[in-house]
């Protein structure tokens, strides 16, 4: 049963984009996470958001939840002071609030049938190309096992100079990494507003908004709190993140039971929508913004099952040119040198000359460990449109 402040949410008709996404990453601040004046967790809350996410799951989509709430936790059972903290304190605090956070996601999840799972970044793991790939593929592998990942920065090691800062952009950057079709933020007002309606009476909501522009952005006041250093202006430099991958990105109230599920029915909400999805954004890049470090030749065979959608297989590659590192980008030739597209290649050079021509069942014994069967995955792959005519 709704509570009356759900049911004052609850306005119309969700967008079709909810229903259709099958990739969903959600933030969770620490001030809807834990309470300001005890420092626990809202279990009440956390419970039903954990539903939220399960009938997600068994809707068939992937969940991946970015959450505060380590050093708040961490800071009360340490009996640090409240207000701003010295870093070595709330380094200290996340260090102690960690293990109780993950824990209660464990439990939770358990409870549902779910599989929880930690995820600790840093700056330089979305920043740095290879650690990069090794945490997109992670994330990858634990949503194809069915696992709900649990992201949050590791404010254990990561300084002033090296840190998000807020999970506003953390979970945009996340939610890029993992191709989603929409990131929700949940915060503690119901979407984007002209002005801070707290400040002013004649502000009005905006449902929906479909390309940054300053005025948007002027709109941004900071609507952060003691324990949420967010506010609508990193929502907004979220929003700019999400929508140039392809992702649309959501804001909402999560100061209401099911908050997921408020969407769902038709939540007052504010809508980012993305010009294209993660796919085709993540193609149009790969297109034309980078500088290939290399060239991968293939045969009549692997040319035409590139142009009939399929992935690259080692087997069809006869050459390859070029020294670079797995997840580089390498320009696709067909066996006379035409240009096909360009693409981010699975293995590193040394690696790939080894098992061109090969099967992909022979790349663990000829490699000696268990690697993609895919040279460059059609996801990974933008192939000229010249070509794809032809």
């Amino acid at each position: 049963m709704s509570t009356p402040t759900e049911d004052r949410v609850m306005l119309a008709v969700a967008r079709p984009e909810w229903a259709a996404a099958r990739r969903i990453v959600v933030k969770i601040g620490s001030a809807l996470l834990t309470d300001r004046a005890t420092g626990q967790l809202k279990a009440e809350w956390l419970n039903s958001l954990m539903d939220d996410v399960a009938e997600l799951a068994r809707a068939g989509k992937d969940v991946v939840l970015v959450s505060s709430g380590a050093v708040a936790l961490g800071r009360h059972k340490l009996g640090l002071p409240k207000g701003s903290l010295e870093l070595e304190q709330s380094q200290a605090a996340a260090a102690v609030g960690q293990i109780s956070l993950a824990h209660a996601y464990q439990e939770l999840a358990n409870a549902r049938g779910l599989t929880a799972a930690q995820i600790l970044l840093t700056l330089g793991d979305t920043e740095e190309r290879r650690r990069y790939l090794n945490a997109r593929q992670t994330i990858d592998v634990l949503l194809a096992l069915k696992a709900i990942p649990v992201v949050n920065e590791n404010d254990t090691v990561a300084t002033t100079e090296i840190r998000y800062g807020d999970n506003d952009r953390l979970s945009a950057r996340v939610a890029s990494m993992v191709s989603a079709d929409c990131l929700v933020l949940l915060s503690d007002i119901d979407g984007l507003y002209t002005a801070p309606p707290n400040d002013d009476s004649n502000a009005r909501h905006i449902p929906l908004v479909t390309e940054i522009t300053p005025e948007i952005e002027a709109m941004a006041g900071d609507a952060g709190t003691e324990l949420s250093k967010g506010g609508m202006k990193t929502k907004v430099e979220a929003a700019k993140i999400a929508l140039n991958a392809g992702t649309n990105m959501v804001i909402t109230t999560g100061k209401i039971m099911h908050p997921l599920r408020a969407i769902a029915a038709g939540a007052k909400v504010t809508w980012f929508l993305a010009k294209s999805d993660p796919v085709t954004a993540k193609k149009r890049w790969l297109a034309g913004h980078l500088v290939p470090a290399g060239q991968v030749f293939l045969d009549a065979g692997a040319e035409k099952a590139l142009l009939s959608g399929k992935s690259l297989l080692p087997a069809g590659v006869t050459r390859i040119d070029g020294s670079f590192d797995r997840g580089d980008a390498v320009i696709i030739r067909a066996h006379d040198g035409r240009e096909l597209g360009r693409g981010l290649i699975a293995y590193p050079a040394i690696e790939a000359r080894r098992i061109i021509g090969k099967r992909s069942t022979e790349i663990a014994a000829i490699l000696g460990y268990e690697g993609r069967d895919t040279l460059i995955h059609r996801d990974d792959m933008a192939l000229h449109a010249g070509v794809l005519r032809s």
